[in-house]
């Protein structure tokens, strides 16, 4: 299915809040793009296992301000930039709004095939641009996750994972095993 996209006008947040509730969109640069219909199943099993990997492992010690969030919930960049990453982690102090106007240090997008030319190129560049320290893809299909780290203020080359491997995060300490994600068994090890 094709990316659907408000035309023929740059777009602002004040925009944004008056659009129905009941529609989900994403402003970037201006632009508009619809975000319906809803993931499919598998987008959202892999979303809710990463969240609550996330969840269960942040320190909350070591990371007092430290919270993670999954959509639909705004991060507002500036005025013509507002997303909804699948899951992201953002260090604040200031829990009093009802939006995220913080720059999150680590996001996750979950590829979809309407949105991924979005989330691998458009939101890519908006998150190098903005400064996000840990961005993370994930591929369903192919059972892989690729990552993106921020070294001076541009995104190295991606790291890929496989399903069976170990992600370590760079921006917490906290490590994912991938095949727990995608909800597969490692082979057992051969004897010698």
């Amino acid at each position: 299915m094709p990316l659907a996209k408000k035309k023929n006008k740059k777009y602002t947040l004040r925009d944004y809040l008056k659009w129905p509730d009941d529609e989900r969109w994403e402003i970037i640069n201006g632009e508009a793009y619809d975000m319906s219909p809803s993931p499919i199943r598998r987008h959202q099993e892999l979303s809710l296992n990463l969240a609550f990997e996330l969840k269960r492992d942040l320190d909350t010690r070591r990371y007092p301000d430290c919270r993670v969030y999954e959509a639909p919930m705004d991060v507002i960049f500036d005025e013509y930039n507002v997303v909804q990453p699948d899951i992201f982690m953002v260090c604040d102090k200031d829990r009093d709004t009802d939006y995220i106007f913080e720059v999150p240090k680590l996001t996750m997008e979950i590829i979809s095939k309407s949105t991924a030319y979005k989330d691998t190129k458009i939101k890519k560049d908006l998150y190098e641009r903005f400064k996000v320290e840990e961005y993370i893809i994930v591929f369903p299909e192919l059972e892989i996750v690729e990552r993106y780290l921020l070294e001076d203020n541009k995104y190295l080359t991606p790291e890929r994972f496989n399903w069976d491997e170990v992600l370590k995060l760079r921006t917490f300490d906290i490590e994912l095993n991938l095949w727990e994600i995608f909800e597969k068994e490692l082979p057992e090890e051969e004897e010698n």
